[in-house]
Protein backbone atom coordinates (compact mmCIF):
# COMPACT_ATOMS: atom_id res chain seq x y z
CA UNK A 1 0.00 0.00 0.00
CA UNK A 2 2.42 2.51 1.37
CA UNK A 3 4.69 1.59 -2.32
CA UNK A 4 1.69 2.22 -4.70
CA UNK A 5 1.03 5.82 -2.53
CA UNK A 6 4.84 6.48 -3.08
CA UNK A 7 4.71 5.91 -7.19
CA UNK A 8 1.27 8.18 -7.44
CA UNK A 9 3.15 10.58 -5.22
CA UNK A 10 5.80 10.45 -8.15
CA UNK A 11 3.51 10.51 -10.73
CA UNK A 12 1.37 13.56 -9.06
CA UNK A 13 5.15 15.62 -8.78
CA UNK A 14 5.70 14.90 -12.37
CA UNK A 15 2.62 17.19 -13.28
CA UNK A 16 4.13 20.56 -11.63
CA UNK A 17 0.76 20.55 -9.67
CA UNK A 18 1.18 24.26 -8.20
CA UNK A 19 1.41 25.13 -12.10
CA UNK A 20 -1.74 23.45 -13.29
CA UNK A 21 -3.14 24.58 -10.08
CA UNK A 22 -3.23 28.20 -11.49
CA UNK A 23 -4.25 27.46 -14.70
CA UNK A 24 -7.24 25.55 -13.55
CA UNK A 25 -8.29 28.23 -11.66
CA UNK A 26 -7.91 31.07 -14.31
CA UNK A 27 -10.33 28.29 -16.26
CA UNK A 28 -12.85 28.18 -13.29
CA UNK A 29 -12.82 32.06 -12.92
CA UNK A 30 -13.41 32.92 -16.63
CA UNK A 31 -16.01 30.34 -17.08
CA UNK A 32 -18.10 31.31 -13.70
CA UNK A 33 -17.23 35.27 -15.00
CA UNK A 34 -19.04 33.95 -18.23
CA UNK A 35 -21.69 32.29 -16.47
CA UNK A 36 -22.25 35.92 -14.05
CA UNK A 37 -22.59 38.09 -16.98
CA UNK A 38 -25.01 36.27 -19.13
CA UNK A 39 -27.15 34.50 -16.31
CA UNK A 40 -26.20 30.96 -18.00
CA UNK A 41 -26.69 27.85 -15.54
CA UNK A 42 -23.75 25.45 -15.90
CA UNK A 43 -24.70 22.07 -15.21
CA UNK A 44 -22.30 19.81 -12.61
CA UNK A 45 -20.98 17.81 -15.85
CA UNK A 46 -20.00 20.91 -17.51
CA UNK A 47 -17.59 22.02 -14.40
CA UNK A 48 -16.76 18.24 -13.90
CA UNK A 49 -15.73 18.08 -17.70
CA UNK A 50 -14.03 22.18 -17.96
CA UNK A 51 -12.01 21.68 -14.37
CA UNK A 52 -10.98 17.88 -14.96
CA UNK A 53 -10.22 18.80 -18.67
CA UNK A 54 -8.00 21.80 -18.27
CA UNK A 55 -6.24 19.81 -15.28
CA UNK A 56 -5.42 16.47 -17.45
CA UNK A 57 -4.61 19.10 -20.39
CA UNK A 58 -1.66 21.24 -17.87
CA UNK A 59 -0.62 18.14 -16.05
CA UNK A 60 -0.03 16.46 -19.74
CA UNK A 61 2.30 19.35 -20.72
CA UNK A 62 4.04 19.65 -17.62
CA UNK A 63 4.48 15.96 -17.91
CA UNK A 64 5.79 15.68 -21.64
CA UNK A 65 7.87 19.20 -21.52
CA UNK A 66 9.14 17.34 -18.60
CA UNK A 67 10.27 14.11 -20.56
CA UNK A 68 11.51 16.83 -23.60
CA UNK A 69 14.04 18.48 -20.96
CA UNK A 70 15.15 15.00 -19.38
CA UNK A 71 18.82 16.10 -20.64
CA UNK A 72 18.92 19.51 -19.29
CA UNK A 73 16.82 18.63 -15.80
CA UNK A 74 19.51 16.63 -14.53
CA UNK A 75 22.25 19.25 -14.68
CA UNK A 76 20.69 22.22 -13.55
CA UNK A 77 20.51 22.67 -10.00
CA UNK A 78 16.87 23.81 -9.81
CA UNK A 79 15.74 20.73 -11.63
CA UNK A 80 17.85 17.70 -11.11
CA UNK A 81 15.36 16.19 -8.16
CA UNK A 82 12.91 16.18 -10.43
CA UNK A 83 11.41 12.57 -10.51
CA UNK A 84 12.86 11.45 -14.42
CA UNK A 85 16.47 12.61 -13.22
CA UNK A 86 15.86 11.60 -10.11
CA UNK A 87 15.35 7.94 -11.58
CA UNK A 88 12.49 8.04 -9.39
CA UNK A 89 10.63 7.16 -12.69
CA UNK A 90 11.83 6.05 -16.40
CA UNK A 91 11.59 8.51 -19.26
CA UNK A 92 9.00 5.82 -20.93
CA UNK A 93 7.08 5.76 -18.08
CA UNK A 94 6.89 9.53 -17.84
CA UNK A 95 6.21 10.14 -21.56
CA UNK A 96 3.32 7.23 -22.04
CA UNK A 97 1.38 9.08 -18.92
CA UNK A 98 1.63 12.69 -20.16
CA UNK A 99 0.28 11.26 -23.55
CA UNK A 100 -2.44 9.10 -21.79
CA UNK A 101 -3.55 12.70 -19.77
CA UNK A 102 -3.55 14.55 -23.07
CA UNK A 103 -5.99 12.08 -24.72
CA UNK A 104 -7.88 12.27 -21.53
CA UNK A 105 -8.20 15.71 -21.40
CA UNK A 106 -8.98 16.43 -25.65
CA UNK A 107 -11.95 13.48 -24.71
CA UNK A 108 -13.23 15.56 -21.50
CA UNK A 109 -13.32 19.11 -23.71
CA UNK A 110 -15.11 17.15 -26.74
CA UNK A 111 -17.82 15.62 -24.01
CA UNK A 112 -19.03 19.39 -23.37
CA UNK A 113 -20.61 19.43 -26.73
CA UNK A 114 -23.10 16.89 -24.87
CA UNK A 115 -23.49 19.20 -21.75
CA UNK A 116 -23.75 22.42 -23.38
CA UNK A 117 -23.90 22.61 -27.39
CA UNK A 118 -21.75 21.43 -30.56
CA UNK A 119 -20.13 25.11 -30.68
CA UNK A 120 -19.35 25.32 -27.03
CA UNK A 121 -17.05 21.44 -27.14
CA UNK A 122 -15.42 22.43 -30.53
CA UNK A 123 -14.62 25.46 -29.82
CA UNK A 124 -12.95 24.00 -26.20
CA UNK A 125 -11.68 21.17 -27.97
CA UNK A 126 -9.72 23.59 -29.98
CA UNK A 127 -8.34 25.40 -27.25
CA UNK A 128 -7.24 22.55 -25.54
CA UNK A 129 -5.21 21.08 -28.89
CA UNK A 130 -3.99 24.34 -29.06
CA UNK A 131 -2.84 24.65 -25.74
CA UNK A 132 -1.08 21.42 -25.28
CA UNK A 133 0.30 21.88 -29.23
CA UNK A 134 1.47 25.79 -28.28
CA UNK A 135 3.21 24.17 -25.21
CA UNK A 136 4.58 21.05 -25.77
CA UNK A 137 5.39 21.67 -29.96
CA UNK A 138 6.15 24.72 -30.33
CA UNK A 139 7.43 26.20 -27.09
CA UNK A 140 9.38 23.13 -25.41
CA UNK A 141 10.46 21.09 -28.91
CA UNK A 142 10.76 24.08 -31.26
CA UNK A 143 12.10 27.46 -29.30
CA UNK A 144 13.15 26.82 -25.91
CA UNK A 145 16.97 25.36 -27.13
CA UNK A 146 17.12 28.04 -29.76
CA UNK A 147 15.00 31.32 -29.17
CA UNK A 148 15.84 33.91 -26.96
CA UNK A 149 11.85 34.92 -27.47
CA UNK A 150 10.74 31.32 -27.20
CA UNK A 151 8.22 32.01 -24.20
CA UNK A 152 6.16 34.82 -26.08
CA UNK A 153 4.97 32.67 -28.79
CA UNK A 154 4.82 29.43 -25.68
CA UNK A 155 2.83 31.79 -23.59
CA UNK A 156 -0.09 31.38 -26.03
CA UNK A 157 -0.54 27.79 -23.97
CA UNK A 158 -0.78 29.73 -20.90
CA UNK A 159 -4.52 31.57 -22.10
CA UNK A 160 -5.31 28.21 -22.97
CA UNK A 161 -6.90 27.43 -20.23
CA UNK A 162 -9.55 30.58 -19.93
CA UNK A 163 -10.45 30.71 -23.35
CA UNK A 164 -11.47 26.57 -22.39
CA UNK A 165 -13.64 27.78 -19.40
CA UNK A 166 -15.08 30.75 -21.03
CA UNK A 167 -15.40 29.15 -24.24
CA UNK A 168 -17.65 26.10 -22.57
CA UNK A 169 -20.14 28.50 -20.95
CA UNK A 170 -20.95 30.65 -23.74
CA UNK A 171 -19.70 32.27 -26.99
CA UNK A 172 -20.87 35.23 -26.69
CA UNK A 173 -18.15 38.10 -25.94
CA UNK A 174 -15.55 35.40 -26.62
CA UNK A 175 -13.74 37.52 -28.91
CA UNK A 176 -13.96 40.74 -26.73
CA UNK A 177 -14.25 39.78 -23.01
CA UNK A 178 -12.90 36.08 -23.91
CA UNK A 179 -9.60 37.16 -25.24
CA UNK A 180 -9.16 39.78 -22.64
CA UNK A 181 -9.46 37.53 -19.77
CA UNK A 182 -6.99 35.03 -21.79
CA UNK A 183 -4.97 37.83 -22.57
CA UNK A 184 -4.33 38.95 -19.22
CA UNK A 185 -2.44 34.93 -18.68
CA UNK A 186 -0.59 35.49 -22.05
CA UNK A 187 0.54 38.94 -20.80
CA UNK A 188 1.26 37.76 -17.32
CA UNK A 189 3.70 34.64 -18.69
CA UNK A 190 6.85 36.67 -19.89
CA UNK A 191 7.69 38.72 -17.18
CA UNK A 192 6.45 35.49 -14.95
CA UNK A 193 9.23 33.30 -16.71
CA UNK A 194 11.79 35.85 -17.08
CA UNK A 195 12.01 36.84 -13.35
CA UNK A 196 12.62 33.13 -12.71
CA UNK A 197 15.07 32.82 -15.78
CA UNK A 198 16.89 35.86 -14.03
CA UNK A 199 17.16 34.31 -10.88
CA UNK A 200 18.08 31.01 -12.15
CA UNK A 201 20.52 32.69 -14.86
CA UNK A 202 24.03 30.55 -13.71
CA UNK A 203 21.49 27.50 -14.06
CA UNK A 204 20.02 28.37 -17.80
CA UNK A 205 23.78 29.21 -19.23
CA UNK A 206 24.90 25.88 -17.74
CA UNK A 207 22.68 24.18 -20.15
CA UNK A 208 22.36 26.68 -23.22
CA UNK A 209 18.87 27.28 -22.90
CA UNK A 210 19.00 31.08 -24.43
CA UNK A 211 15.80 32.34 -22.22
CA UNK A 212 16.12 35.84 -22.27
CA UNK A 213 16.96 37.46 -18.78
CA UNK A 214 19.68 34.63 -18.69
CA UNK A 215 21.39 35.38 -21.83
CA UNK A 216 21.73 39.55 -22.01
CA UNK A 217 22.76 41.80 -19.58
CA UNK A 218 21.51 42.02 -16.01
CA UNK A 219 20.78 45.44 -16.20
CA UNK A 220 18.93 45.51 -19.53
CA UNK A 221 17.41 42.10 -18.42
CA UNK A 222 15.71 44.04 -15.44
CA UNK A 223 14.19 47.09 -17.88
CA UNK A 224 12.55 44.21 -20.30
CA UNK A 225 11.15 42.71 -17.51
CA UNK A 226 9.48 46.00 -15.78
CA UNK A 227 8.63 47.46 -19.27
CA UNK A 228 6.49 43.82 -19.43
CA UNK A 229 5.33 44.23 -16.06
CA UNK A 230 3.93 47.93 -16.58
CA UNK A 231 2.50 46.88 -19.90
CA UNK A 232 0.54 43.95 -17.91
CA UNK A 233 -0.63 46.36 -15.39
CA UNK A 234 -2.16 48.49 -17.95
CA UNK A 235 -3.62 45.46 -19.85
CA UNK A 236 -5.32 44.28 -16.51
CA UNK A 237 -7.48 47.34 -16.21
CA UNK A 238 -8.82 46.51 -20.09
CA UNK A 239 -11.39 44.61 -18.50
CA UNK A 240 -13.42 47.48 -16.53
CA UNK A 241 -14.03 49.52 -19.82
CA UNK A 242 -15.89 46.36 -21.58
CA UNK A 243 -19.33 46.74 -21.94
CA UNK A 244 -21.95 43.69 -22.80
CA UNK A 245 -25.64 44.88 -24.27
CA UNK A 246 -24.45 48.80 -22.95
CA UNK A 247 -23.86 47.87 -19.49
CA UNK A 248 -20.07 47.23 -17.82
CA UNK A 249 -18.91 43.88 -17.19
CA UNK A 250 -17.16 44.57 -13.96
CA UNK A 251 -16.97 47.68 -11.83
CA UNK A 252 -14.87 49.58 -9.18
CA UNK A 253 -13.57 46.49 -6.93
CA UNK A 254 -11.97 44.90 -10.21
CA UNK A 255 -10.92 48.00 -11.02
CA UNK A 256 -9.21 49.18 -7.78
CA UNK A 257 -7.73 45.42 -7.34
CA UNK A 258 -6.19 45.48 -10.71
CA UNK A 259 -4.53 49.12 -9.80
CA UNK A 260 -3.58 48.53 -6.55
CA UNK A 261 -1.91 44.93 -7.08
CA UNK A 262 -0.23 46.38 -10.11
CA UNK A 263 1.40 49.64 -8.20
CA UNK A 264 2.53 46.69 -5.79
CA UNK A 265 3.85 45.04 -8.73
CA UNK A 266 5.20 47.48 -10.34
CA UNK A 267 6.93 48.52 -7.18
CA UNK A 268 8.69 45.68 -7.32
CA UNK A 269 10.02 45.29 -11.00
CA UNK A 270 11.08 49.17 -10.32
CA UNK A 271 13.55 47.30 -7.08
CA UNK A 272 14.69 44.84 -9.27
CA UNK A 273 15.71 47.20 -12.46
CA UNK A 274 17.38 49.65 -9.55
CA UNK A 275 19.49 46.54 -8.07
CA UNK A 276 18.44 43.39 -10.16
CA UNK A 277 19.42 41.14 -7.22
CA UNK A 278 18.48 37.62 -7.34
CA UNK A 279 16.62 37.85 -4.09
CA UNK A 280 14.27 40.72 -5.93
CA UNK A 281 13.72 39.19 -8.90
CA UNK A 282 12.87 36.05 -6.99
CA UNK A 283 10.29 38.39 -4.59
CA UNK A 284 8.35 39.47 -8.17
CA UNK A 285 8.42 35.47 -9.64
CA UNK A 286 6.68 34.50 -6.34
CA UNK A 287 4.49 37.49 -6.20
CA UNK A 288 3.10 36.98 -9.58
CA UNK A 289 1.37 33.96 -9.03
CA UNK A 290 -0.84 35.34 -6.28
CA UNK A 291 -1.32 38.48 -8.28
CA UNK A 292 -2.87 36.56 -10.98
CA UNK A 293 -4.99 34.68 -8.76
CA UNK A 294 -6.02 38.38 -7.61
CA UNK A 295 -7.24 39.81 -10.46
CA UNK A 296 -9.33 36.50 -11.13
CA UNK A 297 -10.95 37.06 -8.24
CA UNK A 298 -11.92 40.16 -8.41
CA UNK A 299 -13.19 39.44 -11.94
CA UNK A 300 -15.63 36.95 -10.35
CA UNK A 301 -16.73 38.76 -7.59
CA UNK A 302 -17.34 41.95 -9.89
CA UNK A 303 -19.42 39.80 -12.72
CA UNK A 304 -21.57 38.56 -9.56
Amino acid sequence: MGKTRSRIKVYYELTKPRIWYLLVFTSFGAALTASNIYNIDVSVYTWSLILCGVAAGSAAANTLTNYRDRDIDSIMDRTKHRPIPSNRITPLNARNFGLTLASISIILATLISYTTSLANGALATVFMAFGLFDNIIVYSYLLKRKSKLNIILGGFSGAAPAMIGYSAVTTEGLFELGLIIGGLVFIWIPMHIWALALHYKKDYNKVNIPMLTAVISEKMSSRIISSTTIIMVVFSILPFFVKVDGHMVVGLVYLYTAIVSGIVMIIISVMVMIKPLETKSWLLFKFSNPYLAVLFIALIIDSM
